[in-house]
Order: structure tokens, then C-alpha cells, then sequence
């Protein structure tokens, strides 16, 4: 499965109700699993994000249709990235052509 990391940011109606932040997380855990994702690890933090949510995925269609989901609800917004361990990225570049 493919690894992901959102960077997210409470709209407004999610500054409104942050007391609800944790019970959301836990939510957004269960419905990713019914979309066949996993949740790795939720994460609120401080500086010029509010957030992270690491998952895998199967591929990016899988992971855009969770994204969607959980923009969708308006407590948050955001950017996701895909990212790579060490042996996908060694993958990778041994499929760079020589010149």
C-alpha cells in the first residue's frame, strides 16, 4: 500500500467545534476503513498547519476518494502528499535511464 501524509488546517466551522476534534479523528479512522484505507497516525500540531493524518492506501484514487470525504465534511482542508520509504525510492531510481 501507498503512504500518504495530509497536512491539514481547521476551517472556521473546525475552530468552532474543536472540542469535537478527537471523536472526528476516530470517525474519519472508521470510514477510511470501510474505504479500505488505514489510518497510520492523526497528529495536531503547532505553527502555520493544525494537523497531520498519515494512511496508506492502495493506490491514489483510493486515497483522493478519503481526502474527499474528509474535506467534505468542512472541519478541515488541506494538501496531501505521497511519499516514499527508502526501498520505494531506491526502486525509483534504479529506473532512471543512464546517459
Amino acid at each position: 500500500m501507498a503512504t500518504y501524509v495530509r497536512m491539514i488546517k481547521f476551517t472556521e466551522k473546525g475552530i468552532q467545534n474543536i472540542q469535537d476534534t478527537c471523536k472526528r479523528a476516530a470517525a474519519i479512522k472508521t470510514a477510511a476503513k470501510k474505504m479500505g484505507v488505514k489510518v497510520l497516525q492523526t497528529y495536531w500540531t503547532l505553527g502555520s498547519i493544525d494537523g497531520l493524518l498519515i494512511f496508506e492506501a492502495p493506490d491514489d484514487e483510493t486515497a483522493t476518494a478519503m481526502v474527499l470525504h474528509l474535506d467534505g465534511l468542512g472541519f478541515v482542508k488541506g494538501e496531501t502528499m505521497r511519499t516514499f520509504n527508502s526501498t520505494e525510492m531506491e526502486k525509483i531510481l534504479a529506473a532512471r535511464p543512464t546517459a
